[in-house]
């Protein structure tokens, strides 16, 4: 479905003079997708995606980032490549492909709405997009209309917008497509981020009636298979996991976690246990989705792979300890990391087992201080909290805070790492670091 373009600017070539590019840097980060005995992994990105930052969460999907000679140390001032402003505001994630970042923002208390390109080497803006005119939403202070992270295949950026619907605009600006799917009625706002799987966006809009999971067409965005869901409240984003010779959608929201078939949106399987309010996006390992929800409420472990209501099956284990309200886990090794963000609070847990490894606090106490999801590069977890304060610490099974870095800006978005740089987006700026 072809729209005309509601307002596309392409900036002039001479105020888009190229700084010299950074030089080389580290190797790609290329996350490995090798599957563990069990059969159970995230599918990775199509394409080139695996040598960018083309999704929520990055190439593993997950946070983890393949690679060396990345800094682990920065301020405001050092290792600061280069600063750019940000128009409007936004806390959608940077997404990476070749020379462009892409980011979403909002004006006028979300009655504009758009997609930005900037570009990778030097931060200049390449140009905005603006979605069609739509239904303004309320929205949480914490959130905003463009919260939601886009994803890209390497030819359009695919990007979500609530009431205003998904867009898909191509690497010049130029809007290819627009889908309306009504109004989503969610308390604080709609936040959930698309999936690619394979040529299909996927996306799923939990609300106060009509909540549904929806498959479009990447080139088209016609519909190609639409579920009806019951849950009356979310924010997470879908994940597609392999599980021995079959894929499955993976979606934890109010009350349960439930699977899809990708290819027609049929529910494979439901597990019980996750409370009202659910925002992190799950992880896969060991041959388990682990799945966290509610303030400090409780994280599940589930062997996917069921059929029907698996909760007193499938359930390997479940625990209240650490666990997240909006920031998602991260898996590494044979640990789990979660950040309760109600307090402080990182805990790490065995990931086969669910017990507490050891639970510690990163700076002083806030309530919902921390936005942002956890990285982890060359050995070490990265933690950012609003303040835009990282908390760099070592991986493994006793804590140690290595140093803590300050940018010096509100950051509630997650940082993109490509080629040995991070993109970080503050409140106002989007940041290149690196050595």
């Amino acid at each position: 479905m072809t729209l005309p373009l509601v307002r596309c600017h392409r900036f002039p070539a001479a105020l888009l003079a190229a700084a010299a590019m950074v030089g080389a840097l580290a190797a790609l980060p290329a996350a490995t997708f090798a599957q563990d005995a069990s059969g159970v992994r995230m599918v990775p990105p199509s394409g080139g995606g695996a040598d960018y930052w083309s999704r929520w969460r990055g190439p593993s999907g997950q946070g983890v980032v393949d690679g060396a000679g990345y800094p682990d140390t920065w301020s405001d001032r050092t290792n600061v490549l280069w600063k750019t402003a940000v128009p409007g505001s936004g806390h959608s994630s940077p997404i990476v492909w070749g020379d462009q970042i892409f980011l979403t923002t909002s004006r006028d208390r979300g009655r504009q709405v758009s997609v930005l390109g900037f570009r990778r080497s030097d931060g200049a803006l390449l140009w905005e997009t603006d979605v069609p005119e739509g239904r303004a939403e309320r929205h949480h202070g914490k959130n905003t209309p463009a919260s939601a992270t886009p994803t890209t295949d390497g030819e359009r950026v695919y990007a979500s917008f609530g009431s205003r619907g998904l867009v898909a605009v191509d690497f010049d600006g130029t809007l290819l497509w627009h889908r309306d799917l009504g109004q989503i009625d969610n308390y604080h706002g709609p936040a959930g981020s698309p999936l690619l799987y394979g040529d299909s966006v996927i996306i799923y809009q939990d609300q106060n009636g009509g909540a549904f999971i929806l498959a479009l067409d990447s080139r088209t965005g016609e519909t190609r298979w639409r579920t009806a869901r019951s849950a009356r409240v979310g924010w997470g984003t879908p994940i597609a996991i392999t599980a021995g010779d079959h894929d499955e959608l993976i979606v934890s929201s109010q009350g349960q976690v439930q699977s899809y078939n990708p290819e027609t949106g049929e529910e494979l399987w439901s597990c019980s246990g996750n409370l009202r309010e659910v925002i992190p996006t799950p992880v896969v390992g060991h041959g388990l989705v682990f799945c966290a929800s509610g303030r400090a409420g409780p994280t599940l472990a589930i062997r996917p792979g069921g059929r029907g209501d698996v909760s007193g099956t499938h359930l390997e284990w479940k625990t209240t300890r650490g666990s997240p309200f909006v920031p998602s886990p991260i898996l590494y090794g044979d640990y789990l990391y979660q950040l309760n963000d109600m307090s402080s609070i990182i805990t790490c847990l065995n990931a086969k087992t669910g017990e507490t490894v050891w639970q510690e606090r990163l700076g002083r106490p806030s309530r919902e201080g921390i936005s942002a999801s956890p990285v982890v590069v060359d050995d070490k977890l990265f933690v950012t909290n609003d303040n835009g304060q990282t908390f760099v610490l070592k991986t493994g099974p006793e804590f140690e805070l290595l140093h803590i870095n300050d940018i010096g800006e509100r950051t509630l978005a997650s940082p993109a790492l490509v080629d040995g740089t991070w993109y970080i987006r503050t409140t106002t700026e989007l940041i290149a670091i690196g050595d």
